[in-house]
């Protein structure tokens, strides 16, 4: 099977409809994967760029932006390799009002059993329970 990284920019494409030839091309892309034609791989670093654009270019709220990035990693033969800890930090970003990635660090954290964090964002890092910030 083809295997195919997709960027940020053709994510983006295709969630904002800001360029609808490029859009419908996209799904195009989509449609592949979804009957196995293809398979699609993107990764962290792209999905954090997703958030970071929705949220600052085109100011989605976060529930619309954690909705769209899930339904991103729901793609049929789209593989994220982290995306189990993305869909995770994508909960602690909108019910706890925290920024992606200190949510996702929360969670990558707990996934390597590390219990603390040496930061000086307590605002965020105080939110979430199974960490403790280091004293610094």
């Amino acid at each position: 099977m083809t295997k195919v990284f997709v960027d940020t920019n053709v994510f983006l494409r295709f969630l904002t409809n800001d360029d609808p030839a490029k859009a419908k091309r996209v799904e195009t892309l989509f449609r592949q994967a979804i009957q196995g034609k293809i398979q699609l791989i993107t990764s962290l670093l792209v999905i954090a760029e997703i958030v970071w654009t929705l949220e600052s270019f085109y100011h989605l709220s976060k529930e619309d932006i954690a909705s769209k990035v899930e339904t991103i990693l729901n793609t049929p033969n789209l593989l994220c390799p982290e995306a189990e800890i993305i869909v995770m930090a994508l909960d602690l970003y909108v019910q706890g009002n925290m920024d992606f990635i200190d949510a996702f660090h929360a969670y990558h954290l707990q996934a390597q059993g590390l219990l603390q964090i040496a930061t000086y964002d307590r605002k965020h890092f105080n939110r979430v329970p199974w960490l403790e910030i280091y004293p610094l």
